[in-house]
């Protein structure tokens, strides 16, 4: 039962973002923009953590105006309507689900446009793609969950926006150490730890938001 409510709410999400294409358009413009302003700031004159701060800051940005229409752009009549066909837990995890596709593809294309304008400096690609998909699956859930509790106040956006940075910062810090090692050496020595501790990170976030999130659904 859970598992089509989800697949139904994930079409829904695909669904509405086709109709709204111009809010997935606005998020691309965003992240095209950024990059290519950076790529004419540095001209391709770049060391390794600059190159991996600057992604990892632009991609947080991008991922903070993309997934903050989560819950915000949704009316109070729609949410109750969610209410009385779904589970909270069917509608957290759908999100979770479609954000975490919305942010591997930002991730992906972001990478293939620092690859196209501000040169190749990764060294193990497998790690860094790795590094990617934890990324994205951590920036989606931990978004999803904060775009969640601001869309129950007034001026949410903004309110989402200083809610996600304490809370990310320290897992965007992890990430940024494993990325660094993808730009700098071969081997994987040392970073399986701190793989395991984005696994961590991840899975602790989406069940917290699991279990939380039913309480936050129906106040």
């Amino acid at each position: 039962m859970l598992s089509k409510e989800i697949k139904y709410l994930i079409g829904k999400e695909i669904l509405l973002e086709l109709k709204q294409k111009y809010v997935i358009n606005g998020i691309l413009l965003y992240l095209v923009s950024t990059i290519f302003v950076t790529y004419l700031a540095f001209d391709r004159i770049i060391d390794t953590d600059t190159w991996n701060s600057l992604f990892w800051i632009i991609l947080l940005f991008v991922g903070v105006n993309g997934i903050s229409k989560s819950f915000i752009q949704e009316s109070p009549a729609r949410h109750l309507y969610y209410y009385t066909i779904a589970s909270p837990q069917a509608i957290l995890l759908s999100k979770v689900i479609y954000n975490l596709l919305l942010m591997t593809i930002l991730s992906v294309f972001s990478f293939l446009l620092f690859l196209l304008l501000m040169g190749n400096l990764v060294i193990n690609i497998p790690l860094f793609l790795i590094t990617l998909v934890l990324g994205s699956l951590g920036l989606a859930s931990t978004l999803t969950m904060v775009a969640a509790i601001a869309s129950r106040a007034s001026n949410n956006f903004s309110l989402m926006a200083i809610l996600s940075f304490p809370i990310v910062l320290p897992f965007l810090a992890t990430l940024m150490k494993v990325s660094k090692s993808a730009l700098s050496e071969v081997q994987w020595t040392g970073n399986y730890s701190f793989i395991v501790i984005l696994l961590t990170i991840n899975l602790t976030v989406v069940i917290l938001a699991y279990l939380l999130f039913p309480y936050l659904w129906t106040d």
